[in-house]
């Protein structure tokens, strides 16, 4: 593992095209060239690709030394109070561990789901039903699957609940969504560095030291409604935050090595840009 943090965008910014480019193939050597070192594969959607073109892919960001992983499909909810379509999420995090082996991405990012029907207990005990499934079909598999924190109030995904549910396996891991949290909790949650360093720490006694340190995150600034997320935002906003400086200067401080995809909305390469150089200036 790298000894740094790494950076980079959720899918192609809008700059990307602007520049004329077309094919996803193109979008590695683009980001090494300005300076960035991630990228997340976006199957929001669903898995349209085909193995083939995610094996040309792969091969493509590791000639740049891109760091990989990929967003499985949004309609996957480990917590679904109907059997027969939670079971369908076993289906979609399968096609979803494919894509990313044959992409060479090491982690997985998955929805934890909704708990707007049911208590909260109900939807983690449901959830945590999904993935002991999930595990038993998938083996002793090295794809690290990543239940994200969410951002609006009724779905599952606080810290606690994520971390409840990644301590159940080695192969479970948190994807921490730092704007969600923000957004969730109506703002205010990440102002210092120090309320970064708390949430690493956090993990770290849930999970283990390695979990805390090599964590993949997710990064955006997000406009927040009282019942949480409402949409994403570029760091041009200074309304809604959270701000990014504190969060680089708690990982360089502490040595902490994540990886943050950023997720602004159509400036997210520019934004993981500025991510990395304030980290890398505060390294320094």
């Amino acid at each position: 593992m790298k000894n740094y943090a790494l950076f980079g965008p959720a899918g192609n910014c809008d700059r990307f095209y602007a520049e004329g480019h077309k094919s996803t193939k193109e979008v590695f050597k683009w980001l090494h060239d300005i300076g960035l070192d991630s990228y997340e594969y976006q199957c929001g959607n669903g898995i349209r690709t085909k193995l083939e073109t995610f094996a040309q892919l792969g091969e493509e960001a590791k000639k740049y030394d891109i760091h990989l992983s990929l967003h499985a499909p949004y309609y996957i909810s480990l917590s679904g109070v109907e059997q027969d379509k939670r079971l369908k999420s076993l289906d979609y995090i399968k096609a979803s561990v494919d894509a990313a082996t044959a992409l060479g991405a090491k982690s997985v990012v998955i929805h934890t789901g909704s708990a707007s029907k049911i208590s909260r207990e109900e939807a983690v005990a449901l959830a945590a039903d999904t993935m002991a499934r999930t595990l038993d079909m998938l083996g002793d598999t090295d794809i690290h699957l990543c239940l994200e924190t969410m951002g609006k109030k009724n779905q599952l995904g606080t810290l606690d609940e994520v971390l409840q549910l990644c301590s159940a396996d080695k192969r479970l891991y948190p994807c921490v969504d730092f704007g969600h949290l923000n957004a969730r909790d109506v703002g205010g949650v990440f102002v210092t560095a120090d309320d970064y360093r708390r949430l690493f720490d956090r993990v770290g006694e849930r999970l283990g030291e390695e979990k805390a340190k090599y964590m993949h995150c997710h990064f955006s600034k997000i406009e927040y409604t009282n019942q949480g997320e409402k949409k994403h935002l570029t760091f041009e906003d200074s309304t809604f935050g959270p701000d990014y400086e504190p969060l680089c200067e708690a990982i360089a401080r502490e040595g902490l090595c994540p990886r943050i995809i950023c997720e602004s909305a159509g400036t997210q390469a520019d934004d993981a840009l500025a991510m990395k150089r304030s980290y890398i200036a505060m390294r320094n």
